[in-house]
């Protein structure tokens, strides 16, 4: 029956669109749903366009597609329309680890394949997909006489927005995510004087553009979200505004040391283009459009070597400045004394991993200095650190060690020593590694969001697969949903993270951050924020506090996803608080999860269902204004009762710098309870519901 309809509306979406210059070729396709629906076109030049509407009304006018390439025409115009070409797919996939633990993958796919009519001819394909959250668009450059690779100079893949849509944006940066969230009008993007931060040690902004994940809310109350899926030997993309225009075009992230943004040789697929679309913003958060457009897992159950977890660091002390990650400042963190204390508390509380920075040679020389080439020795701990007795002693107490590699953004010196970095990973029994790029990319010219780190973080991937290791990669490429393909990327930074709010420039991250965050940055996929910081007053070690109530901090553990959560603070901090417990019993692996409520940049309420359990665990956080919610359990199971464990803000909690006053309450609740719960200013709550003994 849903083929039969999928014809009939077919001839019928071409009369929902209007367009000035569109010629007599063209294709439509339409969500499974039926709202969203997509038209591909030639225009009277014979250049390649598309539109998008959503329940009859246009969210993306006409928008041209085409390339500028080096040594070759462009592929901008002149073309025919060989064939089109429509399919069907419907189909359930299981993610290994995820927020979810059955994926629906349900499109409608149009294909247009383009022939040049004057030139030399070239083919070119675009496939075009409509699902019931979004459509999505990728280039195909087939296998062809004559024609065995390209030089990418640009992309023109442009995104013609129907309005002045109220728009969440960080800098189009070539090197780094690590920006606050700015919220203005497309018209009012200006990104002069967005990399002045002093701890952004690489960046480069070469254009007035936005990075993606980009989320904007129409007039109308819709909202979109633009980003890509499935990065593979390609440059990574930001969208550049020109002045005066209200429509987007791609920039990809080029190389100034080859003089070009990406080379390929054919056949080759680009990645996809990909628009969100949601009457909610919580939809956005639900969607797994970006997932959907990567292939299926290529490694098999990689369960033996990795399950979602918990862990600890030697890290937050080097951010107090405790500690040193080198050993010539006398307050080496990485010994074999402190990592058995680690442990010791990792293990009081359950928690399972234990991740050691500055354990190897070569902090000395690793940051502000041009000639970091060969400066890490991935093998080589220092002196007062054993590693093989830290892996012994974790063993024995039920922690295993996280690897720590960071390569001061020297990556040719990481791959001469990947095969022997992970051979020694796989000969102790460690599974995961937290990588590393900070700085400047070596070599000069290249930049973490290019072409080239795009194979070298891919590279890194296959490395580790290889050893059964999972890589936590910071400093990265945007997460595109490649984590289906190789669930062994389990997660990775690409945001401003927790360690910014040590820093008293700029007075750390912003209250409404991780509101933001969770609508932008968290549809790209799975985050390593930190969060567990329990001391909200950082003196004295520093000289400033934490914008946020520690209720918000443990609201974390559900609202930002990763399958690697981190307990980030000290034990000497922690001690024996209350709010532990919800650490220890909170999941990190989800058999579903539902946004309850949320706006961007104000306040956003989660609930998730502990994969295999009947447990349910809820995460609210609001910005910098006080807030009642009343959070419905309807989402329980009919007939069964919980134990509801509400861990919130206290009285006094956000005024006066009171950031850690809290309270926790405990009720018996069922379907259909409402819980009323304040949220303090920067505040939040973390509830674990627990099916009743």
């Amino acid at each position: 029956m849903r083929k039969l309809i999928y014809l009939i509306v077919l001839p019928i979406l071409g009369l929902l669109f209007s367009c000035q210059n569109e010629g007599s070729h063209s294709g439509s396709i339409s969500s499974p749903d039926g709202r969203v629906a997509l038209h591909g076109f030639l225009n009277t030049d014979g250049q390649p366009g598309y539109m998008v509407q959503f329940d009859g009304k246009t969210v993306i006018d006409t928008s041209l597609l085409g390339f500028d390439f080096k040594d070759e025409a462009p592929m901008r115009s002149s073309f025919a329309i060989a064939k089109a070409e429509t399919r069907s797919s419907s189909e359930s996939w299981e993610m290994p680890w995820g927020e979810q633990r059955l994926v629906q993958n349900n499109f409608n796919e149009l294909k247009l394949s383009l022939e040049e009519t004057t030139g030399a001819k070239r083919n070119l394909n675009l496939i075009f997909r409509a699902y019931d959250d979004g459509v999505a668009f990728r280039y195909e450059f087939p296998k062809q006489d004559g024609l065995t690779e390209l030089t990418i100079l640009d992309e023109n893949s442009e995104f013609a927005l129907t309005g002045d849509h109220e728009t969440w944006w960080i800098p189009g940066d070539w090197d780094s995510y690590e920006h606050l969230y700015n919220h203005t009008k497309v018209s009012e993007i200006d990104t002069a004087g967005k990399t002045r931060h002093p701890n952004l040690v690489g960046t480069y902004l070469p254009q007035v553009a936005v990075n993606t994940p980009v989320t904007m809310k129409t007039a109308d109350g819709l909202y979109l979200s633009f980003h890509e899926a499935n990065l593979t030997n390609y440059a990574g993309i930001t969208l550049r505004k020109d002045e005066g225009s209200l429509t987007l075009t791609s920039e990809l992230v080029g190389s100034e040391r080859l003089g070009h943004k990406a080379k390929v040789e054919l056949p080759f697929q680009t990645p996809w283009r990909t628009i969100q679309i949601a009457d909610k913003a919580g939809d956005l958060i639900e969607s797994n459009l970006i997932v959907n457009l990567n292939e299926p897992n290529k490694l098999g159950d990689i369960s033996a070597y990795f399950k979602p977890m918990k862990y600890m660091g030697i890290w937050w002390h080097m951010h107090l400045t405790k500690k040193s990650w080198d050993r010539a400042s006398g307050k080496h963190g990485a010994t074999t004394a402190e990592a058995k204390r680690m442990i010791d508390y990792a293990s009081k509380y359950g928690i399972e991993g234990l991740l050691v920075e500055g354990w190897n040679t070569g902090w000395e020389h690793w940051i502000g200095f041009d000639d970091r080439e060969g400066v890490f020795d991935f093998v080589t701990p220092y002196p007062d650190y054993d590693i093989q007795e830290v892996v012994r002693y974790g063993n024995e107490k039920g922690v295993k060690l996280i690897m720590h590699h960071e390569t001061s953004a020297a990556p040719r010196t990481y791959e001469q020593q990947l095969d022997t970095a992970y051979q020694l990973m796989q000969s102790l029994g460690i599974h995961a590694v937290k990588t590393g790029y900070v700085g400047p990319i070596i070599p000069k010219g290249e930049h973490h969001h290019g072409q080239w780190m795009v194979n070298h973080y891919r590279k890194v991937l296959d490395t580790a697969a290889k050893y059964q290791v999972a890589v936590n990669a910071h400093e990265p490429i945007m997460a595109t949903g490649i984590r289906r393909t190789y669930p062994n990327a389990i997660s990775r930074e690409g945001l401003r993270g927790q360690e910014f709010n040590t820093f008293s420039i700029e007075g750390g991250n912003s209250t409404d951050h991780l509101t933001v965050v969770a609508f932008t940055r968290m549809l790209a996929g799975p985050i390593d924020y930190t969060p567990g910081v329990f001391k909200r007053d950082l003196r004295p070690y520093r000289d400033n506090s934490l914008n946020t109530t520690l209720a918000h901090d443990l609201a974390l553990y559900v609202v930002v996803y990763s399958p690697v959560q981190m307990i980030a603070d000290l034990p000497e901090h922690i001690g024996d608080h209350p709010f532990m417990n919800f650490i220890k019993e909170v999941g990190v692996d989800w058999e579903q999860s539902l946004v309850l409520d949320g706006e961007i940049g104000d306040y956003v309420t989660i609930a998730r269902q502990e994969r295999g359990t009947d447990r349910w665990f809820i995460g609210a956080i609001t910005d910098e204004n006080e807030r009642m919610k009343e959070i419905s359990l309807d989402f329980l199971p009919d007939g069964k009762e919980y134990v509801a464990k509400i861990y919130m803000d206290g009285k006094r909690a956000g005024f006066e710098e009171e950031f850690v006053d809290y309270a926790i309450d405990s009720k018996e609740v069922k379907k259909g309870d409402v819980l009323n719960i304040r949220l303090a200013p920067g505040g939040g709550a973390a509830v674990s519901l627990l099916p009743k003994e």
